[in-house]
């Protein structure tokens, strides 16, 4: 008995520790970018390419959702107000809804599915096959080069998006109120523009998709850069840079900047990656 609760117990700082470790490598991988984002001043075509990807491509996606949230919205709140006779305030109850809540929420989730994953799995594949050790070996910065764009781009890219999907659930709660149910349309905009503020409503969303946008594209291209090298001769999570660097987590840290193990014939290099 006392033995398993050693082993329970055991196994919970086990993982504690590791997930401490983990969070103090995303801090520090964060921190990482943002120092290492200046050079996109320099080479803004990398950030414009990054959001047509991660933005532009996702368009589609939220467009359609967005309407259709919208509309399923309108449909059971119109359910609900009819009750008391207050169906006058659809347009208000679609309004608020998306812009404070479900708007942010939504859109980052779907930004997640689509462009999030798709940036893990770039850069998963890019350190799997070995171009990010390269590119350290040949002098060139992969956090500058690969992971800010990305990271930026995610960004600012989220808030757009999110503003989109705001609207385009607003017309189909529109569609459904007014065109389906037969509300009048007066009465839709009028108690939406009477209810809605500028920056009590549509700026805090505003701010909520930031924050999400930051979490989202953090978390999507650090477990990319994190993920575990499946090819021969790239490094893994195991003690060679726990060698190289006491106290590191495996993850390719030291504590005086970002480095990569470089394997090669059997000879481990470490190359600093912010020089």
């Amino acid at each position: 008995m006392f033995e398993n609760l050693a082993n329970t117990l055991r196994g919970l700082g086990a993982w504690t520790i590791d997930a401490l470790w983990k969070l103090g490598f995303a801090s520090r991988f964060l921190l990482a970018i943002v120092m290492q984002s200046g050079q996109l001043f320099l080479r803004p075509h990398l950030l414009i390419r990054e959001i047509y990807f991660a933005g532009v491509l996702s368009l589609i996606i939220i467009i359609v959702s967005g309407i259709f949230v919208g509309m399923v919205l309108a449909l059971q709140g119109y359910n609900t107000l009819v009750r008391f006779g207050s169906a006058d305030a659809l347009g208000t109850l679609v309004a608020l809804s998306l812009l404070r809540e479900l708007g942010p929420v939504l859109a980052a989730l779907l930004f997640a599915s689509r462009s999030g994953s798709a940036m893990t799995a770039e850069i998963g594949l890019m350190k799997a096959t070995e171009q990010l050790d390269a590119m350290a070996v040949m002098g060139v910065n992969p956090v500058a080069r690969v992971i800010a764009p990305r990271f930026w781009a995610g960004v600012l890219s989220l808030p757009v998006l999110t503003a989109l999907f705001n609207v385009m659930g607003i017309i189909g709660g529109y569609y459904v109120g007014v065109v389906m149910i037969g509300l009048d349309e007066g009465a839709y905009w009028a108690q939406m523009q009477n209810a809605v503020d500028i920056y009590d409503d549509v700026a805090n969303g505003m701010i909520k998709s930031v924050f999400f946008g930051i979490a989202v594209t953090l978390i999507a291209v650090f477990e990319g850069y994190d993920s575990e090298a499946t090819a021969a001769g790239v490094v893994s999570h195991d003690a060679h840079s726990r060698d190289i660097c006491p106290g590191n987590s495996g993850n390719g840290f030291c504590s005086d900047g970002l480095y990569v193990l470089v394997e090669n014939s059997g000879v481990q290099a470490s190359v600093n990656k912010f020089k």
